[in-house]
């Protein structure tokens, strides 16, 4: 407690900017408060200002007019499923008793030797049965997922994941449509099914009729800067937990800890850790967290009384459930929650936000409108929500609100100083989402890589400088999203950089790191040749083993290039000690500066912006000094103290991701398994 008041004390002397920055922001650190702010809103389910549980608002939703109840949220009470929401399931070309002959088939496959010692032959011949039932009963579809789940053990919880009121009827509709004998099913077998199957290489690029028009040369005149500075916020994956049990176990072997249902398989009867009211390490974001973080932000930033000049949210709102306890009004109400906790606290200026995969009911799962009929149309209740939403809070026009119900939540703005924010649903590149299986040979199955060229052609006609939102990174280290498509979206920034993409920002890894683009698909990699950034966001959720983290940056308000970044962290592990009082909430303590931290030995003018040169620079610094990476490394999980040391050869491979764009890139050049922290 001493510490902490120390803390307190000093953290109003102090500025948190960089020697080089003409903005001034707020004190280095900020303790909230202990106790929780009751007036953000005007009734509870239960008591605000007890330390024992989580409030529980009463949430009113402005588009549905929905008042959620408090069973969706009840931390002892946990629904298992919900039977009111559609599981769509593809219309049958015939039904009749084919289950039992479509197990009897595959279990036959298991014993021939053809196919015993080749598990991903088998898998590709098991998909042409299930894509037989699929059609002919679909309503059997489900039943028969299930039962491949426990026939690959894909799962402990076949029944549960993969029946009809979960991934059961997507997985249906993805086998009914795929081309499970060709380039369908093999990347579905190697992704889901069998790890025996080998990666197939990325598909050709066919770029003739792509661009409408061949990329200027030379290049128009770069913009001159203002030098005059916004300050931008980039939040990501806030994970909010409703229903977050303070008390429960905060170390679990199994699920999202610090729920009522969730215990350590060594201590069943008692907690080993009792879950901190401000979160652990093995939980996502506890309201109290939610509130202290927002009550940081715009002191820390010095935007108190005049807010942001605008926001990215690069995505995941939603707490990292199990498939079978979301639902859309779960996934409606969290959107509601933070959208408008969002407008009230950071203060003025809009927020230009994407989707992440945490986002939809299926989780992750997004169709895309080749399907066709009422399949195309599944998932268009939650972009008409936030669509909606958005427009309510005041971010974005009528214009964009019709460009995100018809391109799956996504669209564009045309900012009045000059800049287009073009904001991407990148569950349609994640390797998780079972509808990117269906058509996955075609460049772009879904359209959005079209949407955001045609946004980017048109930002290069009016001479406009354009930002990318998304979620899912298009490379680091080739884990999270598909080949085909980011390699796609590598040659669309090669074509529209540097001259009309000043930057990319992403989520979804929770951890601090940046990717560089370079012309011709990297193959030439040198300061000359490097064009784009990505810069990744870190996460408010501690999920998993991370500090809870944001990012301001300086943005000149001419180019709309970066010039320097400022990250905060508050440290998790100091959360067990606040539960004792009600004086001191989290601290949030300012990180470091990104041009300080890296920059030391670049030669850059002090308004220079840190472009993708410079961070070019910054990793040929790094092969020279391979203590930089260690920093890296370190500031990667936000300092925590469960970041693991990277030594040997997780230094090259950190260089090679950040030296990736794109996945297909990163797969052929980097070593595997150094990507995150976690």
């Amino acid at each position: 407690m001493v510490a902490l008041m120390q803390l307190f004390s000093v953290s109003v002397a102090v500025t948190a900017a960089s020697a080089a920055s003409s903005l001034s922001f707020g004190p280095s650190t900020f303790t909230a408060p202990g106790a929780f702010p009751t007036s953000l809103y005007k009734s509870y389910y239960n008591d605000p200002t007890a330390t024992s549980a989580q409030p529980q608002p009463v949430i009113s939703d402005p588009v549905t007019h929905e008042i959620y109840p408090y069973s969706l949220t009840n931390p002892k009470k946990i629904p298992q499923s919900d039977p009111k929401d559609p599981h769509i399931l593809p219309p049958k070309a015939s039904e009749s008793l084919l289950l039992q002959n479509a197990v009897n088939q595959v279990t036959s496959l298991g014993s021939n030797p053809v196919f015993a010692n080749n598990t991903c032959a088998r898998c590709q011949a098991s998909l042409e049965v299930a894509k037989f039932l699929s059609l002919a009963a679909p309503s059997q579809g489900p039943e028969f997922v299930i039962f491949l789940c426990n026939e690959f053990k894909l799962s402990s919880t076949c029944n549960i994941t993969y029946g009809p009121l979960a991934l059961g009827s997507v997985i249906t509709q993805v086998l009914a449509n795929a081309d499970v004998g060709g380039y369908d099913g093999l990347m579905l077998c190697q992704n889901f099914l069998s790890s025996s199957c080998s990666l197939p290489p990325t598909s050709p690029l066919n770029l003739t009729g792509w661009f409408a028009k061949p990329k200027p040369n030379p290049l128009p005149p770069p913009k001159t800067p203002s030098g005059e500075r916004a300050k931008v916020l980039h939040l990501s994956d806030f994970h909010i937990d409703p229903r977050y049990a303070t008390g429960a176990e905060a170390n679990c072997t199994s699920g999202l800890c610090c729920r009522s249902n969730n215990f350590n398989a060594h201590s069943p009867n008692s907690s080993v850790l009792p879950a901190p009211r401000y979160g652990s390490y093995l939980c996502d974001t506890p309201f109290s967290l939610a509130a202290a973080a927002l009550e940081s932000i715009p002191v820390l930033a010095g935007t108190n009384g005049t807010g942001f000049a605008w926001t990215v949210f690069t995505g995941d709102l939603v707490a990292h459930d199990a498939e079978q306890q979301l639902s859309r009004d779960y996934i409606m109400y969290t959107e509601t929650l933070l959208y408008d906790l969002f407008k009230r606290m950071l203060g003025g200026g809009p927020v230009y936000a994407a989707l992440g995969n945490h986002d939809s009911y299926n989780q992750a799962q997004d169709a895309t409108h080749s399907l066709g009929g009422e399949l195309a149309e599944q998932f268009s209740w939650n972009y008409d929500h936030v669509a909606s939403l958005w427009e309510h809070e005041g971010w974005i026009s009528q214009s964009a609100v019709a460009l995100a119900r018809a391109h799956y939540a996504a669209y564009a703005v045309q900012r009045t100083d000059g800049l287009r924010i073009i904001t991407l649903n990148t569950d349609l590149w994640y390797r998780a989402n079972w509808f990117n299986y269906v058509n996955l040979s075609q460049i772009d199955t879904s359209g959005m890589l079209r949407f955001l060229t045609d946004e980017l052609q048109d930002a290069e006609d009016h001479g406009e400088r354009a930002w990318i939102v998304g979620h899912v990174l298009s490379g680091w280290d080739g884990t999270n999203a598909l080949l085909n498509p980011t390699d796609h979206f590598y040659q669309i920034v090669d074509r529209f950089s540097p001259h009309v993409i000043a930057n990319i920002f992403w989520g979804h890894t929770h951890e601090d790191q940046l990717s560089i683009f370079y012309s011709n698909n990297a193959t030439n990699i040198s300061a000359e040749t490097a064009l784009a950034t990505s810069w990744i966001g870190p996460s408010i959720t501690p999920l998993t083993n991370l500090n809870s983290g944001f990012r301001v940056y300086e943005v000149d308000t001419a180019t709309f290039d970066i010039v320097d970044a400022h990250t905060w962290r508050s440290e998790v592990n100091s959360f067990p000690e606040l539960d004792s009082q009600v004086q001191f909430g989290p601290t949030y303590a300012y990180e470091y500066s990104t041009r300080d931290v890296y920059g030391t030995n670049i030669t850059w003018g002090a308004n220079d912006p840190l472009n993708a040169t410079w961070w070019h620079l910054v990793t040929e610094q790094m092969e020279a000094n391979p203590d930089l990476v260690t920093t890296f490394n370190e500031l990667q999980g936000k300092q925590s103290v469960l970041t693991p040391p990277c030594t040997g050869a997780c230094i090259a491979a950190k260089i090679c991701y950040m030296r990736s764009g794109s996945s297909s890139i990163s797969v052929q050049n980097c070593a595997r398994g150094f990507g995150s922290v976690q």
